[in-house]
């Protein structure tokens, strides 16, 4: 895969990545752990540069873990509603085969009617 060389600027230092992914994603996560960090310590003037950083870790961390959650949830639920749906063809079956049968007996009773008519 093709590396590419991007320059980034968080925090108001500079960074030099290579990375396999793409550029503009890398700029834009750079651009918003920025203006994270930017908001941070202009908000709160006593805070380092390391701290804004580790508050913005922090920050995404539980970003991350409450994305893992709900991914969980959701995963949870489509199992479900798979479970359901299977249920639910099985159901479907079921009935198409006793409306089958019961379509064959009711052809068998007018045979049998048909046939008592002309004697």
């Amino acid at each position: 895969m093709e590396k590419n060389k991007v320059r980034l600027t968080i925090g108001g230092l500079d960074y030099r990545l290579t990375t396999d992914g793409d550029v503009n994603y890398i700029k834009n996560l750079a651009e918003e752990v920025d203006e994270i960090m930017t908001d941070l310590m202009q908000n709160h003037s006593k805070l380092s540069q390391v701290q804004a950083a580790v508050l913005c870790a922090l920050d995404y961390a539980d970003r991350y873990h409450q994305a893992e959650r709900n991914a969980d949830y959701l995963k949870a639920q489509i199992q479900v509603y798979m479970e359901d749906a299977a249920r639910a063809k099985t159901e479907a079956e079921m009935a198409r085969r006793e409306a089958e049968r019961m379509t064959r007996d009711l052809r068998s009773i007018r045979r049998s009617l048909e046939e008592k008519d002309q004697l």
